[in-house]
């Protein structure tokens, strides 16, 4: 008698939870059907987004580079004109020095033909003399 309590309490028991219906796991279904169905277009959106962003990284590290190079030519450039400028310095302050010494040596000339000049006159005057 136990056994057949026992069976029936078990037999009450398993049948009580009952079964879903196809209606009920559908209402059950529809929210996360929609939500998952919206996660996925924002995932889609976001990808499309990457597509851009990565393509607009990728154009903006080569105008980058562009930069860069063109910069390094700048730079070589205004180096060349900076020695190219301080040779032409070190030539001008040469040929200063040598027209200085040029001027000295002028200045030189001109006191000794003064000073011919002077001794002649002297010879001249003391030749009139005689």
């Amino acid at each position: 008698m136990k056994k057949a309590v026992y069976l029936v309490f078990m037999g009450l028991l398993l049948f009580s939870f009952g079964c879903a219906t196809k209606e009920y796991v559908k209402e059950q279904a529809a929210p996360l059907a929609d939500r998952i169905t919206k996660l996925e277009a924002k995932i889609a959106d976001i990808e499309a987004q990457q597509g851009k962003t990565s393509a607009e990284l990728a154009n903006a590290k080569k105008e980058a580079a562009n930069a860069k190079m063109m910069a390094e030519e700048a730079m070589k450039a205004a180096k060349e004109s900076s020695d190219k400028a301080d040779d032409a310095v070190k030539k001008a302050e040469m040929a200063a020095e040598k027209a200085e010494m040029a001027a000295k040596k002028a200045a030189a000339a001109s006191e000794k033909t003064e000073t011919s000049a002077k001794k002649a006159k002297k010879a001249f005057e003391l030749q009139q003399k005689k």
